[in-house]
């Protein structure tokens, strides 16, 4: 099996972003036959308009990515801009994708929908992501329920070519886990940076104590008993915790914890849980990250460039 994954490099790493994504990804790195893991800086500049910040942000989100626990001894890791075949692919497809496929994007179609500046990049954006996908020959990607359409789309537009050319590219399927658990923001809904809703895993300790302590809560009294099940302290507390100690916290709710002891034990946990991974992230330097994207980026062309290769006979430019 052959995996892929991408990143947008969108800022601050939160806990919805590694319990809904980072943390099942990185269990690929042991099972997975090969397993590639990006940064699409090529996508996010359909947004992100400003040359410093987007050198920032990718790099950021590359700390995150390895301190997280994403291991270049185990896999391919790089940044997309850093492999020219994915434009150069994204281009070739687009020559064949139709208009009608485009405009179906339901992703799309929510961004008009809440007036977000558009552009020809991010009507295109499939097109591009198909590319990521088909040139590595990626079976599996594991995508969120956002995102499935746009596997969907890539199979459809390597249909297209291989019914056009012959047989070139492998039919990606996307695997969209049902077990991920939806991770609670502060607020109570999804966590998501779009919501201001989210606990940073890295930088300011302070940051990270003020959100869990910011948690919404029910009007119950101090000492009342606490419903486990409906409260987003707990809700968010269990993700760090084995299925012993998540049920004991349990107990503690029903038997009447403090909102502010609960929160005060949340923080605690979460610094405990993330300590190890906040260490490594303080520690990595900018010489070190370098050389694992360049690195990581020759062994992703080194599959690239022979499949480029094969596109460009299919149609006729070799």
């Amino acid at each position: 099996m052959k995996v892929l994954s991408a990143m947008q490099p969108s800022g601050t790493l939160h806990l919805g972003n590694f319990f809904g994504s980072m943390l099942p990804n990185r269990g690929y790195q042991d099972s997975a036959e090969q397993a590639l893991f990006f940064i699409v800086d090529l996508h996010a500049m359909t947004t992100v308009h400003d040359g410093n910040l987007l050198r920032q942000l990718r790099q950021d989100a590359a700390r995150d990515y390895i301190a997280a626990g994403f291991d270049p001894d185990k896999a391919i890791i790089f940044f997309q801009s850093y492999v020219p075949e994915h434009a150069e692919l994204s281009w070739i497809l687009s020559t064949l994708t139709p208009m009608g496929l485009l405009e179906r994007s339901v992703s799309y179609k929510d961004k008009v929908q809440k007036g977000i500046d558009t552009n020809a990049g991010l009507f295109t954006y499939p097109v591009l992501m198909a590319a990521d996908i088909l040139l590595y020959d990626a079976d599996t990607v594991p995508v969120g329920k956002d995102q499935k359409q746009h596997v969907e789309m890539a199979r459809d537009i390597a249909q297209k070519f291989n019914n056009a050319f012959g047989e070139t590219f492998v039919l990606p399927e996307p695997e969209v886990r049902a077990e991920v658990a939806v991770v609670p923001g502060t607020d109570g809904q999804k966590m998501s940076k779009s919501y201001n809703n989210t606990i940073p895993l890295f930088g300011d300790e302070k940051a990270i104590q003020k959100a869990i302590m910011g948690t919404v809560t029910d009007s119950k009294e101090k000492d009342d008993p606490k419903d486990p099940d409906s409260c987003v302290i707990y809700q968010i507390h269990k993700l760090l915790l084995d299925e012993s100690a998540a049920s004991a916290l349990a107990d503690e709710y029903k038997n009447g914890l403090p909102y502010g002891d609960a929160k005060k034990k949340l923080f605690e946990s979460y610094m405990d849980y993330f300590g190890e991974m906040r260490k490594k992230h303080e520690s990595l330097t900018e010489d070190y990250l370098s050389d694992v994207l360049e690195e990581g980026a020759k062994k992703a062309r080194a599959i690239a460039g022979p499949k480029m290769e094969a596109v460009k006979k299919a149609v006729g430019l070799l």
